[in-house]
């Protein structure tokens, strides 16, 4: 279990969702805390294949109408309480929750941050004694964190900081420090869908799921070389598949600009449930740290080709719907 060592709190409560005029989201408060997604998981792979299977999205969803959408009230003695009832068949989630205002709110929230991220998937592991791999399937974590295994960074709760470059705006995504050139991973399979130069952004690539739910911003990338071989536009990668360097880029109508004090990637994630909100005021980003802790649990493992200077993945991943 990786350790969590901090707490997100949410800006809003449940009395003040609201959806834009037709049948789609317009907010989202992502407020779950790393110690709760690190439950809600063990309890959804601890019963995968038993005779009651738990979803750890919906646990997470119960508990958020439980709160109010406060989750500074978790504990992890009512996640357990609520898993071990589910467990014991003293109450399906269909009967606790029929009568629950805005269960299917926070249901479709946050199956719309955690819905890939979680579930059956193949993946090489190497044969001990031997050069060979083999293939192996698994049910777990599929999402990958963004820094690749074996590489450094530090960082801490910055969503929602200021910032002043250009016009003052709020950080709407997460900052992870590490040194120039750390390979970049995609945390979640999908397709770029953005590529190149952005003032505020650097080098930067912005991805979006396979099902179209979210839309991953890396920025700050490496000068010169931001880019891993053969990243372009509408090219679809898989989780884990090295995509790029960080660098310090951005903050400069000028490309190529080295303008950040601290070399850094910083990772987007805004949720689409209408594509009028892709470039809008109705725009969704969520807080990323929590997570970044979750992925902490899977990272992938690259290799540097000393003649190109390219890095790669290790070890491939099966991703149904993707060919190899």
């Amino acid at each position: 279990i990786v350790l969590c060592v901090g707490i997100i709190f949410g800006k809003i409560s449940a009395s003040k969702i609201q959806r834009v005029d037709g049948d789609f989201i317009k907010w989202v408060d992502f407020n779950i805390p790393c110690e709760a997604l690190e439950r809600a998981y063990w309890w959804d792979v601890e019963t995968h294949e038993k005779e009651v299977e738990l979803d750890w999205i919906e646990l997470l969803a119960y508990l958020a109408v439980k709160y109010g959408g406060n989750y500074k009230l978790y504990k992890e003695s009512d996640l357990n309480e609520l898993a071990e009832g589910l467990v014991k068949k003293e109450y399906t989630m269909e009967e606790i929750t029929k009568d629950k205002k805005y269960y299917d709110y926070y249901l479709e929230s946050y199956t719309a941050v955690l819905d890939e991220f979680v579930g059956d998937y193949e993946i090489q592991v190497p044969v001990k004694g031997t050069n060979e791999v083999r293939w192996e399937k698994r049910y777990g974590l599929k999402a990958f964190s963004p820094i690749a295994k074996g590489y450094a960074y530090s960082d801490y709760d910055d969503f929602g900081t200021s910032r002043s470059y250009g016009y003052k705006r709020q950080h709407l995504g997460h900052d992870m420090m590490g040194l120039v050139g750390t390979p970049i991973t995609a945390v979640e399979s999908g397709y770029v869908e953005a590529i190149g130069w952005n003032q505020y952004g650097g080098w930067r690539l912005g991805i979006r799921s396979l099902d179209g739910t979210r839309y991953y911003y890396y920025a700050h990338l490496r000068q010169n070389r931001p880019y891993a071989e053969g990243i372009e536009e509408g090219k679809v990668v898989k989780a884990g598949d090295v995509i790029g360097y960080v660098g310090h880029t951005g903050y400069s109508t000028k490309e190529n600009a080295n303008n950040i004090e601290v070399p850094h990637l910083h990772l987007g994630m805004q949720l689409i449930f209408d594509e009028s909100q892709k470039e809008s005021s109705n725009e969704i980003w969520i807080n990323l740290y929590p997570l970044t802790m979750l992925w902490e649990k899977h990272k992938s493992e690259v290799f540097r080709v000393d003649e190109t200077k390219e890095y790669y993945r290790k070890y491939n991943i099966r991703i149904p719907g993707i060919n190899d």
